[in-house]
């Protein structure tokens, strides 16, 4: 019936694509601006999604390229535990177990709802996101030294959270007694079943305008066209296998370095990613579980197949990822993975430092790759508990034809944002006294790599605490075809009566701050592209001009005499150099 539906109104299936990403981004924006953590209404670390009666997802609005195709996991876990014959509508699921529930780590809570017409199940809406408490050993619940999951905050390991449209209160009650901010945690949760609310009125009114057998062909149809658009995509990607490796910082417990690995092979038919041969699973929370893996891999498929295209889970049919339980990227319970991040952002990096000799035109030399993710917490001077978790931004690397972004989130964080700093002044105890790009002597190359950001953070409160995971501490970003490599990322602590930093760090586990200290988050440069002596001269001159390189910098690093263009700098004639450089 499909075929026959598909080849006689091939229009009504696209209108029903459209709709149902329509119902999909909607339901984004419902949850945005309900939530009480800035990490989602102003980062937007979240994602929406759709899929059918089966789990597999039609439509995706994401903040997050992390969480791309954990929604539909973490729907099939849903179908493994409840069979569709007994969920009933105004059922909701809550879940956020990494190892089999489709999560990545605790504090990324899923909701699901199933959606009816009559008695039958015909789809799912799913929403994933970051709330800023859910318990455990530190205040955000993150950190760099926890040694297992117990330690990481609540667990729901998909339970029934409602049904006939009504909450839990019990569950409610469990929830409020075990986090440090109980209305902001509570308001995340609401908005989110208000999100699956009207994902779910936007998929009823589909269904019903149409009828359910035309909608169900329709969804069918959507994801085998994802599938044949893949295929298609793939056939032009160059084939063969294609091996490499790199190492972690450490595990944040010790300072030893963590090996990865992964082997390539595209096909006709198939995108093989095998990090068979990576380290086993570690004791401190940068460990990763199979469903980032997942993500990670079909975050890069996506990226070099057909970017600007609407996923859905028939795109990812050709692609097969293969990695042994009990690894770094296939952690195991109780294995901490509260900073799973580093990891999933390591697998993507894997897969791109690969791809990037073959695919030069839609790939960049290394970013700076870390969320870098921060953590301020304390009372302020009223006594009320705060708690600041954001991600940072930073340098990306350049490419065969274009110097790196500057200031950019890393590819993990996608389409999302920095905090604003209007917001930290406004809802926490912090003074921002610096935000500006961190130069450095790096990344250095035909092109470039983009610079990282320098924000400093000063206390004013009388005491906090600060955790931090700056990957890529000790490993700076890779530069291509003879580009320099990036900086490190890392962190500064001055303390108020000193002039020089305290301590410079990736990963701080909980660091005492007392008033009028200042924090300093420095994230990388990206890694250049060619020989540094190959550099336009005009682009060397405006790299002075807009103060990213001094005159001698110029002369040793590109080997650029410039002392006639650059007087004109020294006699404030600006608007002279400006002409020459057009």
């Amino acid at each position: 019936m499909n075929d026959q539906f598909v080849e006689r109104d091939p229009f009504t299936v696209e209108i029903i694509k459209e709709q149902l990403i329509a119902a999909a981004e909607e339901s984004f924006i419902r949850l945005g601006r309900s939530s009480q953590s800035p990490i989602i209404y102003e980062v937007l670390d979240y994602a929406c999604a759709l899929t059918d009666a089966e789990g597999e997802l039609i439509a995706q609005a994401n903040g997050v390229p992390g969480f791309l195709g954990t929604l539909t996991f973490a729907v099939k876990a849903v179908l493994g535990k409840f069979p569709g014959d007994i969920l009933k509508a105004g059922d909701i699921i809550i879940s956020n177990d990494p190892y089999s529930g489709g999560g990545n780590h605790l504090s990324d809570v899923a909701l699901i709802a199933p959606i009816f017409i009559g008695k039958e199940l015909i789809a799912f809406s799913v929403n994933k996101a970051h709330w800023t408490e859910v318990g455990g050993m530190a205040p955000g619940s993150w950190t760099t030294d926890s040694t297992e999951i117990y330690q990481e905050g609540l667990q729901f390991p998909v339970i029934h959270l409602g049904r006939n449209y009504q909450l839990d209160p019990s569950l409610l009650d469990l929830i409020e007694a075990n986090v440090r901010t109980p209305e902001q945690t509570l308001g995340d949760l609401f908005a989110g079943v208000g999100a699956l609310r009207v994902a779910e009125k936007r998929v009823v009114e589909i269904a019903e305008r149409y009828g359910v057998q035309v909608f169900l062909d329709a969804v069918k149809e959507i994801l085998d066209h994802g599938e044949r658009m893949a295929r298609h995509c793939l056939a032009g990607l160059p084939k063969g296998s294609f091996f490499i490796e790199d190492w972690m910082d450490d595990d944040g417990l010790t300072e030893e370095p963590v090996y990865v690995c992964v082997g390539i092979t595209i096909t006709e038919d198939e995108f093989i990613a095998d990090f068979t041969g990576s380290a086993p699973q570690v004791r401190g929370p940068i460990n990763c579980t199979r469903t980032r893996l997942y993500s990670a891999c079909r975050a890069v498929f996506k990226s070099i197949t057909a970017p600007k295209n609407p996923v859905n889970d028939g795109w990812f049919r050709p692609l097969k990822v293969t990695c042994p339980e009990g690894t770094v990227f296939t952690a195991t319970r109780p294995a901490p993975v509260s900073t799973y991040w580093e990891t999933g952002a390591y697998a993507v990096d894997l897969l791109w430092h690969a791809l990037f000799p073959l695919l030069p035109d839609r790939l960049t030399s290394g970013h700076f790759l870390s969320v870098c993710g921060t953590s301020i917490s304390g009372y302020d001077l009223e006594g009320r508990r705060f708690i600041l978790v954001e991600p940072q931004a930073g340098g990306w690397g350049a490419g065969k034809d274009k110097d790196g972004e500057s200031g950019l989130v890393p590819v993990g964080d996608g389409e999302t944002y920095i905090m604003p700093v209007e917001v930290c002044e406004a809802r926490y105890p912090i003074l921002v006294e610096r935000y500006a790009f961190n130069i450095q002597e790096a990344g250095a190359g035909r092109f470039r790599g983009g610079f990282g950001l320098s924000r400093e953070y000063r206390i004013l409160s009388d005491s906090a605490i600060l955790t931090t995971t700056f990957g890529r501490h000790r490993y700076p970003p890779w530069g291509a075809e003879g580009g320099g490599e990036g900086s490190v990322n890392g962190v500064e602590v001055i303390r108020r009566e000193a002039d020089r930093p305290e301590v410079w760090s990736g990963k701080l586990a909980r660091y005492p701050l007392e008033r009028e200290d200042l924090v300093c988050l420095k994230t990388g440069t990206g890694g250049g592209y060619g020989s540094a002596l190959e550099r336009d001269p005009k682009l060397v001159l405006q790299d002075v001009f807009n103060g990213f390189l001094n005159i001698e910098q110029a002369r040793r690093i590109y080997g650029v005499v410039l002392e006639e263009e650059l007087g004109a700098i020294d006699l404030g004639a600006t608007e002279q150099l400006r002409k020459k450089m057009q």
